[in-house]
């Protein structure tokens, strides 16, 4: 190793979140970050919805730290400690020739490291940004420390930070098998397709709130296990049959099957937390307004045209079949949840903007001249102003890169703090 203390080795990358289609909701080893059940998920667009990541490490460094969103956080946590300890225990030769720096295999163990973390989402707010995190800090890691695996063996370390997060080590639509060995060996993310096998898909996103949620994820699944019965009903049961469904229909590209299925899933996954004690409510009347009309609008056309799913969190996530019916869907949104009269249309829908002109969307005077959709009876409709935070226009994306671009960077090359 290099003695000179001044030099600092850095890794970017950008990792994206994901939005399960059929639940993980349940934990069989708390330690070990072990399901109940098998996961699918969708992974969204990172130029939309993703975690940025520089891990950095020099000898100059007296203990590892992390800084997530530009405030320094404790690094104590036994998940982030398993992740660290898991790739410093697979970590490889490093060599810098142009700065003259080798690190060795065994060096790993003695050297700390600087963690920087951003997300351009909400935080603990449903949003899945536990699963971008950890997968993130876990990909940038792999690349700094040089590490041989493969994303589906990285998975498996990434789900000891967050059992989401190992499906965010992949982009298009990923499953998690639940696996079966009590060292949780098997237990990873696979791809199933990649993110163009179904690129006609667009995703709308209402955040209804961005606030962190009452009952933690790790918390409501602990409790949920413990208490419901429903809940053993569902891994047992249910989930293995859907699972099998749901693969077939995104192989086939068919929404009907899929839209029928999230939906479900999702439903299936509250009223478990319904059935939990205490009862644990994350959707809101926001959310229950936004499925009645999606109910009612794939209802009046006689075959799906959006399916929707919740996580742990009021946010609806809307998958539209196709970039006309997402059009539609957008008018429908704005038409029953306007923003307030004071509020910018551009930080009111965001991500993939050109739905708007789609839609037929330039400002807020168009919003208010959209039309009540036909199939609501009751006219004149109610509309709910001020509810909805935002729209976040996206669609599946790619899965974890390498940032080269030095600029990008979130921790300094001379320091190795934060920028």
């Amino acid at each position: 190793m290099a003695d000179s203390k001044k030099w600092v080795v850095m890794a970017t990358a950008q990792t994206p979140t994901n939005i399960a289609v059929i639940k993980y909701w349940g934990k069989r080893d708390e330690t070990l970050i072990l399901p109940v059940n098998d996961s699918i998920s969708v992974t969204l667009d990172p130029s939309h919805l993703c975690t940025t990541t520089t891990v950095a490490v020099s000898p100059g460094f007296e203990q590892d730290r992390m800084w997530l969103n530009g405030k320094e956080i404790s690094l104590s946590g036994g998940r982030f400690q398993s992740c660290l300890r898991e790739i410093r225990s697979r970590a490889c030769d490093v060599e810098d020739k142009e700065k003259g720096i080798k690190i060795e295999k065994k060096d790993w163990e003695k050297l700390h490291v600087h963690i920087a973390s951003y997300n351009n989402f909400p935080t603990a707010a449903g949003l899945a940004s536990s699963a971008a995190g950890l997968a993130c800090l876990v990909f940038s890691l792999a690349k700094l420390m040089n590490l041989k695996e493969n994303p589906s063996q990285l998975s498996a370390i990434a789900r000891q930070g967050s059992g989401s997060a190992c499906r965010s080590l992949f982009g298009g639509f990923v499953k998690w098998i639940m696996g079966k060995d009590e060292n949780g060996s098997d237990s990873l993310a696979v791809q199933l397709v990649e993110e163009e096998h179904w690129n006609e898909l667009v995703i709308i996103i209402a955040v209804v709130s961005a606030r962190q949620k009452e009952t933690s994820s790790t918390s409501g699944m602990r409790e949920s296990v413990e208490t419901s019965l429903l809940l053993q009903h569902r891994a047992k049961e249910i989930v293995p049959k859907r699972i099998v469904k749901m693969e077939e229909a995104i192989k086939n590209r068919d929404f009907s099957s899929f839209a029928q299925l999230t939906c479900a899933d999702s439903n299936q996954f509250h009223a478990v937390c319904l059935d939990t004690s205490p009862p644990i409510f994350y959707m809101n009347d926001t959310s229950h307004r936004i499925i009645s009309y999606v109910e009612k609008w794939n209802r009046s056309e006689g075959s799906p045209q959006v399916a929707y799913t919740f996580d742990a969190g009021p946010n609806a996530v809307l998958i539209a079949r196709n970039r006309q019916v997402a059009a539609q869907l957008l008018q429908r949104l704005l038409f029953f949840f306007p923003p307030n009269s004071d509020t910018d249309l551009n930080s009111y829908v965001l991500g993939d903007k050109s739905i708007l002109h789609d839609a037929g969307i330039g400002d807020l005077k168009d919003v208010e001249a959209l039309q009540c959709p036909p199939e609501i009876t009751n006219v004149p409709a109610q509309k709910y102003t001020g509810e909805i935070n935002n729209f976040i226009c996206t669609k599946p994306g790619r899965g974890p890169v390498l940032l080269s671009d030095e600029s990008k960077a979130l921790l300094n090359l001379e320091t190795g703090l934060p920028k």
